[in-house]
């Protein structure tokens, strides 16, 4: 009988839903902690780009250094544990995402997580 047959083995999928394991994790772990102080998270789309323009605006603005690394890898976006893009992140960790902030919004965060 077909219906008490053998079980399909199920394939285990993480976060990302792709083939993940515990190399391009780990992969995906280093990336996040190298690089510049200030990251954005997207696909590059326009949103994501307005979000970049608006921070390097705000650091040049609060003389800072204007670094910025944009994240396109899904695996690393994941990393972050963010699921709606764009994102912000500050010195490793995620002060916004899902919008597009302005150049006023992102002065305040900087100010704030930074002193």
């Amino acid at each position: 009988m077909g219906l008490f047959g053998k079980k399909k083995e199920e394939k285990k999928s993480c976060c990302c839903g792709g083939d993940c394991n515990a190399e391009t994790m780990a992969q995906a772990q280093t990336a996040k902690n190298k690089g510049a102080a200030v990251k954005i998270l997207g696909t590059g789309c326009a949103k994501c780009n307005e979000l970049e323009a608006a921070t390097r605006e705000a650091l040049t603005e609060l003389g800072m250094d204007a670094n910025i690394d944009h994240i396109t890898d899904f695996t690393q976006i994941a990393a972050y544990g963010v699921m709606t893009t764009p994102a912000l992140v500050v010195d490793g960790k995620v002060v916004a995402f899902g919008k597009v902030l302005k150049k006023d919004e992102v002065v305040r965060i900087l100010q704030k997580v930074r002193g």
